[in-house]
């Protein structure tokens, strides 16, 4: 009896231990599995680490701060000067007798006097301080333009996520169709080595040649070469999405199947509606046209006098009977009255810029458009073509599977087999093609609607 019950107590602390261990490599067998990505999941990531957005963005900071550091041109500036030398020779002025008048009577001063400076280290101080008067306008209409340098940038950096967001969809996409036509490949493979076992067991009873067996392995070779390429494919099709992603190229994932049409996919109003709303390129011919608007209104401001209020100061040293702080308040002026009519032709010449812009969003939205157009019939003829190769290679799979149960029972001939496995392979090949076709489509769309 006591020794049942330390066998009961053992069995149940292994039997525990066993558990424990089924668990935890249960967990760690979760923990291996790599992480399944979603295109939009994907976009997101690029959106966030895409090295070449973050240097796009870098370029958008730095526009910015040069908005700022010239918008300090509107508040005073103050300047100092200092000059320290040593005279290369002597200052010697003389003051006539009287030069200062007369006291009781008495010259001053009563005889011409000489005054001089010896050859020694002198210095001069002086100070500036201008505050900007009319020329404040002329500084406010070229802060205007660099504020509109700031918002090009802005949508330099939109534009380049779109780019980005449809080489990401674009290559995921690819990794995509490689993997269906993986899957395609693999059951090719098993196909082939179910008639390769068939096809053997023949050749041992004479039913089939040699030869034949030979080219059914043959054929079975080509797959496995075909597989053994489409797996280097996907392989570079993941690395450089990780790439786009901002991560390490080996981060392993697993794709998901994409998501149906959107309503804009499969709307044409709706589509060129966002197109016109959203696009990057109509954005930045808009921010051209207020450029353009802006030059305008510069070269009229050269019309303007430029006038400053300034304060000056200079303080000598060294020098022997000369003040020592000089200071001064007044207004600086300048203005070229006459200029051969060069400002007006010069105006006119920006006034047809302006015109120049507005055709070109003109011709921008109308481009687009017709970009939008076309994209959107490639979407809408490459899904009807994928569900034309679908029903295509669903029925030369059933086929297959059909002349390959009659091989089996001897009702059809090796050749009947192998040209039945021709038909699937150009089908998985034409469904490959249809559905690279429509992924290409869809991210040229998506990129066209101006889509993250």
């Amino acid at each position: 009896m006591v020794n049942r019950g330390i066998m009961q107590a053992l069995l149940s602390k292994v039997g525990f231990a066993v558990f424990v261990l089924a668990l935890s490599s249960g967990l760690r067998a979760n923990d291996d599995q790599p992480e399944v990505l979603t295109v939009d999941n994907a976009v997101k990531i690029a959106l966030a680490n895409n090295r070449t957005l973050k240097i796009t963005s870098l370029k958008l900071a730095d526009t910015q701060q040069e908005y700022l550091a010239f918008k300090t041109h509107r508040y005073p500036t103050f300047q100092t000067f200092i000059f320290a030398s040593v005279l290369l020779a002597p200052v010697s002025f003389t003051v006539p007798a009287g030069q200062w008048g007369t006291f009781n009577g008495q010259a001053i001063p009563a005889t011409n006097t000489s005054i001089t400076t010896p050859q020694q280290p002198t210095a001069y101080v002086m100070a500036n301080l201008t505050q900007p008067l009319f020329t404040l306008y002329k500084i406010n209409i070229a802060l205007q333009g660099k504020g509109l340098l700031v918002d090009q940038a802005a949508q330099d950096y939109e534009g380049k996520k779109i780019s980005v967001v449809a080489n990401v969809r674009e290559t995921y996409y690819t990794a995509l169709q490689v993997e269906d036509s993986i899957s395609a490949t693999e059951a090719s493979i098993k196909a082939y080595e179910e008639l390769e076992r068939i096809s053997t067991q023949y050749v041992a009873e004479q039913v089939v040649l040699q030869s034949e067996l030979m080219e059914v392995q043959t054929k079975l070779s080509q797959e496995k070469l075909s597989l053994l390429k489409l797996q280097d494919k996907q392989a570079t099709a993941k690395e450089t999405l990780n790439n786009l992603m901002g991560r390490d190229i080996h981060t392993p994932f697993n794709t998901s199947a994409a998501a149906e049409l959107s309503p804009a996919e499969d709307n044409l109003p709706t589509a060129e509606a966002k197109a016109l709303e959203q696009n990057s390129d109509i954005k930045q011919a808009e921010i051209t046209i207020k450029q353009a608007q802006n030059m305008v209104k510069q070269t009229k401001a050269k019309y303007l006098p430029d006038m400053d209020l300034s304060v000056h100061y200079v303080s000598p040293f060294g020098f022997n009977f000369v003040p020592q702080n000089i200071a001064g308040a007044g207004v600086q002026f300048s203005w070229e009255a006459w200029d051969w009519n060069r400002r007006k032709h010069e105006v006119n010449a920006k006034n047809l810029q302006v015109e120049e812009s507005k055709v070109g969003l003109d011709e921008t939205k109308a481009q687009i458009l017709l970009e939008v157009d076309k994209d959107y019939r490639e979407v809408h003829e490459a899904q009807a073509a994928l569900a034309t190769a679908q029903v295509f290679r669903d029925s030369a799979r059933e086929k297959l599977r059909e002349v390959t149960e009659q091989y089996g029972q001897q009702s059809k001939l090796l050749r009947d087999v192998l040209q039945q496995q021709a038909s699937v392979d150009k089908a998985n090949s034409d469904y490959s093609s249809a559905l690279a076709e429509f992924w290409s489509a869809r991210a040229k769309l998506l990129k066209a609607m101006g889509e993250e």
